[in-house]
């Protein structure tokens, strides 16, 4: 098996690469040596026949979501092509996007067409005690993989989590292209506009925008308190900033500094932040639809059901 191929020619299958047991159960008679041998000839024609199939493509790399046998293995080696067997469904979905290539369910179907060459490099490389099969330099790649190393399973599931959540940073962007000063900025804005509209509004209203307004307080309060600054002196200093125009006025996480966020290129995406004031407002005008909470946990010192049944009993009995 060749483990460095330039512009690999590659097939990707669904079906194993095995002599396969029929679905009913069959009895087979031996009764000599010979008739052994035919079964095993037989067997090893089928195998042939499906590598034949295989080899008549002119691939070169060939890749199934199946086994391999030994033979077939054998057969494929002495005609140049290097075999993975047994690769999972969502890679070999990603492959084929790669390189082009047509995920073929039986060998009898292969076409020359269904061979992808999009792929610039084909390299097995070994990290650790496992080796890896590298698919590189693509033509139009439409998938890759990142491999993550680290010192522990805590680090690398760490370096992950961290990996994920800057992959849908960016897929929020490229969704919906626009930013917000962050550092809680947007949330002190929101919470003073809301605030300059308690004027103008009477009754019920008027309370109903001061508590969201200082509801709004708490993400920058948050902020402060876990970069050790001061939450009262912070949100002080951001509120009066935002009073007098300077709207992207906001906190730097790193240093507990009130700070201008856009200077700093401290940004939240729109998507996520639009959703979350969504969130929360939806969440708060749930609770206000509730009239009644009506609990079914008993008093400790009530009698339970069974007890009032035996008393109401006592008290009905004749005599």
């Amino acid at each position: 098996m060749s483990r460095r191929i330039e512009n690999p020619r590659v097939l990707i299958l669904d079906c194993t690469l095995e002599y396969k047991k029929g679905e009913s159960q069959t009895i087979v008679d031996i009764s000599d040596e010979a008739a052994w041998a035919k079964l095993l000839e037989q067997e090893e024609t089928e195998i042939f026949n499906m590598c034949q199939n295989i080899i008549q493509t002119g691939c070169n790399v060939c890749v199934t979501e199946k086994g391999v046998s030994d033979l077939a293995q054998h057969f494929l080696s002495k005609a140049g092509i290097s075999c993975i067997r047994r690769i999972r469904k969502t890679d070999a979905n990603r492959l084929a996007r790669v390189t082009g290539a047509t995920i073929v369910n039986r060998t009898e179907e292969l076409l020359p067409s269904d061979v992808g060459t999009g792929c610039g490099l084909f390299e097995v490389k070994k990290i650790g005690d496992e080796y890896f099969s590298y698919f590189i330099n693509c033509k139009d790649p439409k998938a890759c993989s990142i491999v993550l190393r680290g010192s522990s399973k805590d680090v690398l599931n760490e370096i992950e989590r961290n990996l994920q959540d800057a992959l849908n940073v960016c897929r929020n962007i490229m969704l919906e292209g626009k930013l917000l000063p962050g550092g809680g900025a947007t949330e002190i804005e929101v919470s003073c506009r809301l605030a300059e509209k308690l004027d103008s509004k009477s009754g019920l209203k008027r309370w109903s925008y001061r508590a969201a307004a200082k509801a709004f307080e708490v993400i920058p309060k948050t902020l402060a308190q876990n970069c050790g600054a001061n939450p009262v002196r912070v949100i002080t200093e951001l509120t009066s900033l935002h009073v007098s125009g300077n709207v992207n006025a906001g906190l730097d996480g790193e240093t507990g500094e009130v700070c201008d966020t856009m200077k700093r290129k401290i940004f939240d995406t729109f998507a996520v932040k639009a959703q979350i004031f969504k969130s929360a407002i939806e969440a708060a005008c749930m609770l206000l639809r509730i009239d009644m909470i009506v609990s079914g946990i008993g008093k400790r010192d009530e009698p339970s059901t069974s007890q009032k049944l035996a008393v109401n009993e006592e008290a009905w009995s004749p005599g």
